[in-house]
């Protein structure tokens, strides 16, 4: 399945073109907080999808019966530019388990590059619901990677992958590789340039939140 939130007209529209504008840009707090607010949505949107129980409440009056979340997700993000993406979600999934995964572009001098992973913190993932946060999905390859590694180390009952900007070249890719993700878009583009960037997409998110590295 892919949702591409922008399908409809809603506030995560505007949130998504101040993304991608120039002239917003260089507030990177705004744009740290845009990625967030889109988080929160595709977590509100997510959350529709997941398994509920219901439970009585006991209030001052009596006796309620509500719907809640039968289990709590697993976040997981790729760092750093995951993070404000990442946080959104955790604003509405206030409860869940988090995994951190460090996977990234190591460039050569000829222009081409490979993932290099070289660090994940994770908890019990046996049988539990994954919700994957990377805020651009260029190639697919950081992230198939990083899904990957995530089976080794238990077995998800259920993959959800959230991005910000999509190609749909990378959408492709993932779900070749993993054909039982759901993928949640904050919108989606059609062009990829030969050294893996989205066209318009917006840039490099990690560098538009946290401020520019140095090229590895």
């Amino acid at each position: 399945m892919v949702v591409n939130l922008s399908q409809h007209y809603s506030l995560l529209s505007d949130w998504v073109s101040e993304l991608r504008n120039i002239e917003v840009q260089n507030d990177r707090m705004r744009f740290r907080r845009n990625l967030e607010r889109i988080g929160e949505v595709a977590a509100f949107e997510i959350s529709k999808e997941l398994p509920f129980v219901d439970k009585e409440i006991q209030t001052p009056l009596g006796i309620s019966v509500c719907r809640v979340l039968k289990d709590q997700p697993v976040l997981a993000t790729i760092l750093r530019a995951g993070l404000p993406l990442h946080n959104g979600l955790l604003n509405f999934f206030d409860k869940a388990d988090n995994a951190f995964i460090s996977a990234y572009r190591k460039h050569h001098k000829d222009g081409t590059f490979e993932i290099s992973l070289d660090y994940v913190s994770s908890p019990e993932l046996e049988n539990r619901i994954v919700i994957l946060s990377d805020p651009m999905l260029a190639t697919g390859s950081s992230l198939v990677k990083t899904i990957q590694f995530l089976r080794e180390e238990g077995h998800p009952s259920k993959i959800h992958v959230v991005a910000a900007i999509a190609c749909t070249v990378g959408i492709e890719y993932v779900l070749r590789s993993e054909p039982n993700c759901s993928i949640w878009c904050g919108a989606i583009d059609d062009e990829l340039t030969a050294k893996g960037y989205i066209v318009p997409g917006l840039g490099d998110a990690g560098d538009l939140a946290f401020g520019t590295k140095v090229q590895m």
